[in-house]
């Protein structure tokens, strides 16, 4: 059965930032996931899972020193020239993966850069991840590279295509390093989910999903999420499915709909 997670950066934002995971323990799921974390309240974030007993399933890289966040902001992994900020960023994470309880940082790449090839960006995106993959490994910590879909919400993002991030992970060869699999994305930008998913399973980190069109909850849109999770169920695959969606009305009455959808 699918292991459930909660993006409260999408998910109870009816409610202040921290009391959002005690409504995802209140939902009956038993994790939760944000994205920067420079910007929250990390004290009051790990006294609230450790008062509901919820696991942190993910978080973004970031950083709370201004010249790294702006270096790394520049062009992220696309760039060699914001390579320092983003081996910092990643150090500076795993340091608070570790002290929330997290074992997964994720990791976008950046926007196409002007006058490079994509060959050159793809190299520097496994340039950038061979530099942190060593202490990943030793920190216990996967980094899992998310590609976005440039169709409908992200125009401009180099990593579209969840098959080259295949080709990336391979390339790095480190256990620290896989892909995040968003599921909302990659219907939009290439289908074939289940083909695609069950294929490279052994790569994959982690998942987002969330309904096409709409990001809204399961069943509001084509996605048979019944099928596709029944399938992943089929496989080793032993982490999360993050719920990062933006819910139709009321949060605990679209988790509920997730849930008996899936049979969670």
């Amino acid at each position: 059965m699918a292991k459930l997670s909660v993006c409260i950066c999408t998910v109870f934002k009816e409610v202040d930032f921290v009391d959002r995971i005690a409504q995802v323990k209140e939902a009956g799921i038993g994790a939760f996931e944000f994205w920067g974390w420079s910007g929250n309240d990390l004290d009051a974030v790990l006294a609230a899972k450790d008062a509901t007993g919820l696991d942190l399933a993910a978080i973004c890289i970031d950083s709370a020193v201004p010249a790294v966040k702006e270096g790394k902001a520049k062009g992220q992994l696309v760039n060699p020239g914001c390579r320092e900020a983003w081996v910092a960023a990643c150090h500076e994470s795993i340091e608070v993966a570790q002290r929330l309880g997290t074992q997964t940082l994720i990791a976008t790449v950046g926007n196409e850069q002007e006058g490079m090839t994509r060959e050159a960006q793809h190299q520097s995106i496994v340039d950038g991840m061979k530099a942190v993959a060593q202490a990943g490994e030793d920190a216990g910590v996967t980094f899992v590279l998310e590609p976005l879909n440039t169709l409908v919400n992200h125009k401009g993002y180099y990593l579209w295509s969840s098959l080259e991030g295949f080709d990336i992970c391979r390339e790095v060869g480190s256990p620290a390093v896989k892909l995040l699999y968003d599921i909302y994305h990659q219907q939009i930008m290439e289908g074939q989910l289940i083909a695609n998913i069950t294929a490279n399973i052994d790569l994959i980190g982690h998942f987002h999903s969330a309904d096409v069109p709409g990001r809204h909850e399961f069943g509001t849109g084509e996605i048979n999420y019944a099928n596709v999770l029944a399938r992943i169920d089929e496989t080793d695959y032993d982490g999360y499915i993050g719920l990062e969606y933006h819910p139709t009305g009321d949060s605990a009455a679209s988790l509920a709909q997730i849930r008996q959808i899936v049979g969670a």
